[in-house]
This record gives C-alpha cells, sequence and structure tokens, in this order.
C-alpha cells in the first residue's frame, strides 16, 4: 500500500489543495483547518449550511493564502499565513467544543460576507490555541485545528471503488475530503487499523468517519443530491451512524515532524 495523494485544507468548508508533499503536526497536515468561518456569536459555517463554500479555492504561496472563486470573477482574497500583532481575539465554538481564535482582518470579513451574502468572520487558530480531542476518542496530548473532530482523515481507494460500482453516477474522492488518500489493500480496511505507519511516521487509528449529508454536494459545482450518503446507509451503517473512511492522528516523537510524500508505503505494523 502507498499513498496516492495528500490534501490539506486550510479553510474549513472550503476546497481542499493537493500536495505532493506535506509536513505532519499534532494537528494534523500543515495549514489543515487552521482557518474557519464564523457567524456573530463565533460558531462555525459550513457546508451544511453554505454549499457554494466548496467553490472558494484556496492556494498556499511562500507568504500567503490566497482564495479565489472557482467559477465567478472575482478579486482574489489574500490573508497572510502568520496572525497580525493586534489580532483581535474570540471565541469560537466547533460542534460543542470551544477555543480561542483570532480575527484575521476587516478586509478578510468584507470578501466573504460579500461572496456568501450572509455576515461572517475569518477566524484562525494560533498555536498557543489547545484544542483537545473528546476525551471519549482521544488521548491525553492529542490536538485537533479546526477540523470536525480529529487531526487526520485517511481513505483507501478500494473503498471508493467499491462504492462507486453500487452507484449509478460514480463520485470523486474531494466528496469525503480526505487528507491522505493511499492505493493498495481491501475496501474499507482502513477502519480497523490500529497503529499504523507511513514512511517513518507512525500512527493511531481513531474510529471510523461518521458521514452527514455533506458528502452528497458535488464539490466541483456546489450542487446537492441524496447520493452517495444513501448507497451508503444501506451497507456501511455502525449503529444509526453511516461511516466511510478512518480518523487518526500522528504518534508525535520529540524534536521531529515528518514530512509525508506521495509514493510513501503504508504499513499496518509498526
Amino acid at each position: 500500500m502507498h499513498i496516492t495523494a495528500l490534501y490539506t485544507y486550510p479553510v474549513k468548508a472550503l476546497a481542499g489543495i493537493s500536495l505532493p508533499k506535506a509536513r505532519i503536526e499534532k494537528r494534523g497536515l500543515a495549514y489543515d483547518r487552521r482557518w474557519m468561518l464564523v457567524d456573530r456569536d463565533g460558531l462555525f459555517i459550513s457546508q451544511r449550511e453554505i454549499p457554494q463554500l466548496a467553490l472558494l479555492a484556496p492556494d498556499l504561496t511562500v507568504h500567503e493564502l490566497i482564495i479565489r472563486h472557482r467559477l465567478e470573477r472575482l478579486e482574489p482574497l489574500a490573508v497572510p499565513l502568520h496572525t497580525p500583532v493586534d489580532a483581535k481575539e474570540m471565541m469560537v465554538q466547533i460542534w460543542d467544543d470551544h477555543c480561542t481564535a483570532v480575527r484575521v482582518s476587516q478586509e478578510a470579513d468584507e470578501w466573504f460576507s460579500q461572496v456568501l451574502q450572509t455576515h461572517c468572520h475569518l477566524v484562525y487558530m494560533p498555536d498557543d490555541s489547545i484544542r483537545p480531542l473528546n476525551p471519549n476518542y482521544g488521548r491525553p496530548g492529542e490536538i485537533t485545528a479546526f477540523s470536525d473532530c480529529c487531526p487526520l482523515l485517511v481513505i483507501g481507494e478500494t473503498s471508493l471503488a467499491d462504492l462507486n460500482q453500487r452507484l449509478e453516477e460514480p463520485v470523486l474522492m474531494n466528496r469525503f475530503r480526505p487528507n491522505i488518500v493511499f492505493s493498495g489493500g481491501q475496501p474499507y480496511e482502513e477502519e480497523s487499523w490500529g497503529n499504523f505507519r507511513i514512511g517513518e511516521a507512525a500512527f493511531r487509528g481513531i474510529r471510523p468517519c461518521i458521514r452527514c449529508q455533506v458528502i452528497t454536494i458535488d464539490q466541483e459545482s456546489g450542487e446537492i443530491g441524496k447520493e452517495p450518503l444513501r448507497t451508503l446507509s444501506t451497507y456501511r451503517r455502525q449503529g444509526h451512524k453511516v461511516i466511510f473512511g478512518l480518523h487518526a492522528s500522528w504518534i508525535e516523537k520529540e524534536g521531529k515532524k515528518p514530512h509525508l510524500q506521495v509514493g510513501d508505503e503504508v504499513a499496518t505494523s509498526l
């Protein structure tokens, strides 16, 4: 088994960036979900409320995060990668979690509010803002950024291929917004992994990923359908929940922040 794709999603709910190589950190891949859109009360905004967020595509440069609209001719938004010294703090909420974030800029707020036709703030999670994993499945010291629950999401190509054989119209892997995609193995085997290794880095499998209506949103057009959630619900249930993919965390080693790259071997024995 080998890595075939790596994705980071700098702004929660926006499109992802395909990378040939990525640094791994405690919060996940570098820059992954370090920014997020929130409403006036600090509550996170996702594709569940605004499917068109899928049409906003980020790009990383040496010093900036650039946001462009895929379909409309709008002036791109440039966001500095480093937090301004005078940035205003605010408390934000992701599901049941609360943590500290900082407002990026008035310009960013106005750009997103205009594009999305709703009042919102773009916030950033600085290094000193710590969001622990839920103690029901997290371990002491494990943290994440603005992800729904865990630092990483791993999916095998064979899992998607098995699903697509059951669909009238196949879907792309981007419906599931993974960080790490790999080839080989059996369909859905990743959901049972405990500890595993990619290259020289060790990881812990946390739990299968619980799926919601976001996977019914076409990430290329922003249009909503019924698949693949309807088909997954017929054979991928765990209790009352539909699962697809594996949440995981990096097993940190002091002083080392390894890189993952496409082609790295994936092994289930450390």
